[in-house]
């Protein structure tokens, strides 16, 4: 799923457009390199710490994608898991956010052969979040 289609499916259409414009300001989707794949973690961590999830979850993207081009499956789990966190703190502030994308990236997260036993734990334990509450009536 592309990233458009995944942000608008996850945070609605308002947040979706204003993203949308910010990454064609900033052009196409950037080479790999290690220092992308930093430099958007870096990004993602800070974003995350301001309470800018969209804008976080953007950057775990990246980093996700960042890490697949490097070959790291064990980074691209860790980039899973932190990206499908970022959509549960947006539920957490707002419960019309849908999990069902955080669920899909925990399930193939946990489904990288080469994650670590810790990042299977957290994928494990967000997953089990996500169940929980995709269960839950409304």
């Amino acid at each position: 799923m592309g990233l458009a289609v995944f942000l608008a499916a996850a945070t609605g259409t308002a947040a979706f457009t204003a993203l949308g414009e910010q990454a064609q300001a900033s052009g196409d989707r950037q080479a790999i390199s290690y220092d992308k794949w930093l430099g958007a973690k870096e990004s993602a961590q800070k974003n995350d710490r301001d309470g800018k999830y969209v804008v976080a979850l953007q950057y775990y993207l990246e980093y996700t994608r960042q890490a697949a081009g490097l070959g790291r499956p064990g980074l691209v789990a860790w980039g899973k898991n932190n990206a499908a966190y970022m959509i549960i703190k947006m539920h957490r502030q707002d419960a019309t956010v849908d999990l069902a994308p955080a669920k899909r990236m925990l399930e193939e997260g946990l489904a990288i052969a080469e994650a670590t036993e810790e990042c299977r734990k957290r994928l494990s334990m967000n997953l089990e979040h996500v169940r929980l509450l995709l269960r839950l009536p409304e």
